[in-house]
């Protein structure tokens, strides 16, 4: 651990951030266990702290605790402009600690720091424009409805749910702590968040910036906690009116199961095995880079991450050469590192279940084009060599499952209805990109995939103000935009008779 890390754990730990605590009702609040979890640094496998492991009782006490704020505190009775100066503080605050804050995401995360620069960043973007969104409701969340009937007259309001529960991923913790977060409390809902038990850093880190932005007691509830008991008791809450999970599809297939006891609202951002087609006539070099950024940013473990690369023929056997070269050339280190462009996987679970995946795709006939190995300069650190894989057949395992690393999978297609078909056999639907220079083509293939993302000519930027989710088992519902704000908002009608007189259903 080096020396900036070192200062940040302890300026936290100050702080409050970092205490064994869980932040319930504006208060950093003994755990209901002494039971905690160790996290680590994936650099170095260092312990970085012991956080509580939080139960059903922790649970129970920040949903109480969300609950009153919405029942009897003041925040849903709060214009939209008052919660939008909220939220715009909570901005101004991270954009005041970027550094602090990204240098706490690549110790916690392993992340290269320019990317968690990006994401912190993103995190300040998306606190703003939801602030945006809160101002814009006080006009546009009352809408006047044309009848058919004369008589009557209409209208539907939009109202915040209630109690929300989020269970946030390890991959980008606090910009997805504020997907979730920062429309929740625009719409006037109070929340109860679960981060990772891998990355709960940075979200105990926003819970202090909501104190210091003097955020109502209750509004922002944070417990740590291990998935099988402080998740499962979030989702399983009766008290919770609406849930948002982003992680894999067999956990949210489990907590639409549960879910569905007491008929709970949930918006599931799932998995992913994102094709990208790169079309003949598209510059090699270009491609190259965004084959690179769309599977090695962020170790790979991006639930869009364009995983599978299907390339024309005429052009294939060039363009992975030149994708080999410079795959091998990727500076590979500690986050905090300059230069790095390839960090450390997130811990030994996922290191281990990423090799392992290599392997079986290897013995399963793929041709192991380079990396699938730690680098030999690291004795420690989840480590792993930029991964290309080619000749799989269309049904194996390696072609058709989420490895969630920086591995990429690659064959040839002979015309833009195999490549098509190609992409589209899976059962994720998250993400998809086209290359070519004939953007008429571009447009038409962008159509044809069943996915809820498209991106052309590049792979990967993520905009707040665009919708964000999957088709099929790539989950239901979409974040960011104003369709982020608007799974946190219940539609009411409201109709009016407006005759004095008898409407006459008996009476003639």
């Amino acid at each position: 651990m080096n020396t900036k890390s070192i200062k940040i754990i302890a300026q936290l730990s100050e702080g409050g951030s970092m205490r064994a605590k869980h932040f319930i009702n504006g208060q950093w609040l003994d755990a209901e266990s002494s039971k905690t979890f160790t996290v680590t640094n994936p650099a170095t496998e260092e312990v970085i702290e012991h956080l509580p492991a939080g139960n059903k009782l922790d649970i129970d006490n920040a949903v109480s605790a969300a609950k009153t704020a919405f029942e009897q505190g003041v925040w849903p009775t709060l214009t939209g402009k008052e919660r939008g100066q909220y939220l715009r503080k909570i901005a101004e605050i991270i954009t005041r600690r970027l550094d602090e804050l990204s240098a706490l995401e690549v110790l916690d995360n392993g992340k290269p720091y320019p990317e968690a620069l990006w994401d912190i960043e993103d995190t300040a973007g998306t606190f703003e424009f939801y602030a945006n969104l809160a101002e814009e409701l006080d006009e546009k969340s009352e809408v006047g409805i044309t009848l058919a009937e004369e008589g009557f007259s209409s209208k539907a309001i939009k109202e915040p749910i209630g109690v929300a529960g989020a269970i946030i991923p390890w991959n980008f913790p606090m910009l997805m702590a504020a997907w979730k977060v920062a429309p929740a409390l625009a719409a006037g809902c109070t929340m109860v968040l679960k981060p990772s038990e891998v990355t709960p850093l940075t979200a105990l880190a926003l819970a202090e910036i909501c104190q210091e932005a003097e955020l109502p007691a209750g509004v922002l509830n944070i417990v740590t906690g291990l998935g099988a008991d402080a998740g499962q008791a979030l989702v399983e809450h009766p008290d919770v009116d609406k849930l948002a999970f982003t992680g894999s599809v067999p956990t949210g297939s489990k907590i639409m199961a549960m879910a569905a006891n007491n008929i709970k609202n949930v918006s599931l951002e799932l998995g992913g095995k994102s094709p990208l087609v790169v079309f003949e006539d598209t510059d090699i070099e270009k491609a190259v880079e965004w084959i690179m950024f769309g599977i090695f940013w962020n170790q790979g473990q991006v639930c869009s991450a364009t995983s599978r690369v299907l390339v024309a023929q005429e052009i294939y056997p060039q363009l992975l050469k030149r994708l080999t070269e410079e795959a091998n050339k990727i500076i590979i280190g500690s986050g905090d590192t300059h230069g790095v462009l390839l960090g450390p996987l997130v811990n030994a679970a996922q290191y281990d279940k990423v090799l392992s995946a290599i392997t079986r795709g290897v013995d399963e006939g793929a041709t192991l084009v380079c990396g699938g190995e730690r680098p030999s300069t690291f004795e420690s650190g989840y480590y792993l060599k930029p991964t290309i894989l080619t000749d799989m057949a269309e049904n194996s395992w390696i072609w058709q499952e989420e490895i969630f690393g920086p591995v990429v999978c690659i064959k040839p297609f002979e015309s833009e209805e195999q490549a098509i078909k190609m992409a589209n056999n899976s059962r994720f639907g998250l993400a998809a990109a086209v290359m070519s220079k004939d953007l008429k083509r571009c447009d038409r293939v962008a159509k044809a995939f069943r996915a809820g993302i498209v991106w052309v000519n590049c792979s990967q930027p993520t905009f707040v103000e665009a919708p964000w989710g999957g088709y099929k088992q790539s989950g239901i519902g979409r974040e960011l935009g104003e369709w982020g704000l608007n799974n946190y908002l219940e539609t009411k009608q409201i109709t009016r008779y407006e005759s004095d007189e008898p409407w006459g259903w008996y009476l003639k």
